[in-house]
């Protein structure tokens, strides 16, 4: 594995433009993987308020002065059965190309677990396409492991 230098920071305002980019590149990926996403232009995210959350940390990694991750972890409320009350959920987990399989997610997904803990939140969960096998890789190799498959019918 190649070697990169990079940083890794909290998103600001000024990202945006940025990490609105990689928003579709994201939607992009997982299009294939899901008939029910509706026409372009969609969003997933609203970055801006996400950014502002005491209750959310959006994150990059930086290289040369040059936006080439993100990811974010919000607190999400736990279903009143469950062992815990509330839980760290992660999503918008984006590495341009140029970057992969050189540890930045794994770093991104570090920094967001340890926000994570300092907000009391020990059940960490995000959610990825079953056919999506390259994501499922990049999580399970940062200690993710299969829980739950969601299913549906048209």
């Amino acid at each position: 594995m190649e070697s990169v230098d990079f940083k890794i920071r909290n998103a600001s305002l000024d990202d945006l433009p940025v990490l609105l980019s990689f928003e579709q590149e994201i939607i992009k990926a997982e299009r294939p993987f899901d008939t029910t996403l509706d026409d372009d232009p969609i969003n997933y995210y609203d970055l801006k308020q996400m950014i502002l959350n005491e209750n959310a940390s959006v994150v990059v990694a930086e290289s040369d002065k040059r936006i080439i991750a993100s990811g974010y972890a919000i607190c999400k409320k736990a279903r009143h059965y469950l062992n815990h009350k509330n839980y760290s959920y992660l999503g918008f987990m984006f590495t341009d190309p140029d970057f992969r399989g050189k540890g930045v997610n794994a770093q991104i997904v570090d920094e967001l677990k340890k926000w994570s803990y300092t907000k009391g939140l020990t059940e960490i969960r995000l959610t990825v396409y079953s056919d999506n096998l390259p994501a499922i890789k990049a999580y399970e190799k940062v200690g993710f492991k299969r829980h739950m498959i969601e299913m549906r019918l048209e």
